[in-house]
């Protein structure tokens, strides 16, 4: 069984809204495949006496306890009748409203139910991060309100790089021993680091998805990831044809699509001009925020300057795109090209390209929201974060290469400190520290 992070989350849910009173529901979002009902079936069996899963997709029927009067006192009683086993233990109850977008009428009544202290209620659902009226999908029903202030929201995501260690047999001592590297600033030993390099490679081919890694930690069969990540991606395509819109389908389909091309280029800012010939914003900039508010992809804006806060010195209409799986990235790319980041063999672009998609899914799995900067038509930093009060660069190196951007960038702005990632030992010199691709995951 995989250990998840998301767990201590919805742990701290919990205890808050049993010890505070507050009066609120829980909302799981994330993309599809992420693991969302399988982290809340083991949540609720295990931390609950009483746990009643909902599935409005598979048991469209169940909608009826919805139907009519919506106080939290009529829906148990419709409860008790549709479900014959359902035992409503007061204070230790879990009730799961699974594709909740499937019921208009559950998704209003959360602001009730999220009143009673009686039961705790957790939603989830598929592509969630749909307005309604973006989503195509007729079994998607819109609420008369939707629950503001009524709920926590909670985004999961694929498994991160210490996840994926933890699925593979390495225990949180040894993840401990490797921090230590990290926050002493002492060198990692060679036997060490090249452990974890090559294992942070098998991260970039493998991914992070449930199905997936479950199955690799079973068998290490590359030709068993491969095959579940093809299934992973038609399921995406399949969404896209489900949910988008009209004739967005066919152009949310090539904008998504065209995002391994682009990261294979010099220049990785999204360019409409990739997905066809001659093409602006105008046509595809719709389908591009489909793809952003479906989780399915990433962006990272670019900066006019590097001032706190990013996020009000962000240009929206300047930003790259990233995968949110690199596994899935690399199964887009072929067997051929996994083989080459198992050896780390890959050059060219494609290289640098994957990379950064790696670095990326680690910082946002992190918590951080993501930003570059190119000043000029020479200089660009891949990532920019805000920490510990200051705004903080990230530059990605696939190899050991020099860093005359993150150097500039130091001469001006002086900041605390710098990260240069490579495929080296960590070290510093002044303020800008070196580290191993692998150490994102303390960053």
């Amino acid at each position: 069984m995989l250990k998840r992070k998301v767990y201590r989350e919805l742990l701290q849910w919990k205890e808050q809204r049993h010890t505070e009173q507050i009066r609120k529901c829980l909302l799981l979002k994330g993309a599809r495949q992420v693991g969302k009902s399988f982290i809340v079936e083991e949540f609720g069996q295990k931390e609950y006496a009483s746990f009643l899963k909902i599935d409005f997709f598979l048991q469209p029927n169940m909608k009826g306890i919805f139907e009519g009067e919506l106080t939290s006192d009529e829906i148990l009683k419709r409860m008790t009748a549709y479900v014959r086993d359902f035992e409503l233990i007061p204070g230790n109850t879990l009730i799961f409203l699974d594709e909740i977008q499937c019921c208009g009428n559950a998704r209003t009544a959360v602001k009730y139910l999220a009143m009673d202290f009686r039961f705790d209620v957790i939603s989830s659902g598929s592509l969630l991060g749909l307005t309604y009226g973006e989503d195509d999908d007729e079994a998607v029903e819109i609420p008369e309100s939707v629950p503001v202030g009524y709920e926590t929201q909670i985004t999961m995501h694929s498994l991160d790089f210490e996840e994926f260690l933890w699925a593979d047999g390495y225990d949180s001592a040894a993840i401990d021993t490797l921090k230590s590297y990290y926050t002493s600033g002492a060198t990692i030993p060679a036997a060490v680091h090249e452990k974890y390099e090559s294992l942070f490679r098998e991260f970039i081919v493998v991914g992070g998805m449930p199905e997936v890694v479950n199955d690799y930690v079973q068998h290490h069969d590359f030709n068993r990831v491969d095959r579940l990540q093809q299934d992973i991606l038609a399921e995406y395509r399949d969404d896209i044809a489900k949910h988008a819109k009209g004739k967005e389908k066919v152009l949310v389909r090539m904008c998504y699509d065209a995002i391994p091309v682009q990261l294979m280029k010099e220049q990785k800012k999204f360019q409409y001009s990739t997905v066809e010939r001659g093409q602006t914003r105008k046509k595809y900039g719709g389908s591009v925020q489909w793809l952003k508010d479906s989780a399915m992809v990433q962006v990272c804006y670019n900066l006019n300057e590097p001032y706190l806060p990013l996020k009000a010195n962000a240009n929206g209409d300047q930003f790259k795109l990233y995968i949110n799986d690199t596994g899935l990235l690399c199964c887009s790319y072929g067997f051929e090209t996994k083989l080459a980041v198992l050896n780390d063999t890959i050059t060219g672009n494609a290289r640098g390209g994957i990379y950064e998609n790696a670095i990326s899914e680690c910082l946002i799995k992190r918590g951080y929201s993501l930003y570059y900067y190119k000043p000029d038509s020479i200089h660009e930093i891949e990532f920019f974060i805000e920490r510990s009060g200051a705004v903080i660069p990230i530059e990605v190196k696939a190899g050991n290469r020099s860093t005359p951007s993150l150097n500039q960038y130091i001469a001006r702005y002086r900041p605390p400190f710098a990260y240069k990632l490579t495929n080296t030992q960590n070290g510093r010199v002044d303020e800008k520290i070196t580290l191993p691709h692998y150490m994102v995951m303390f960053i």
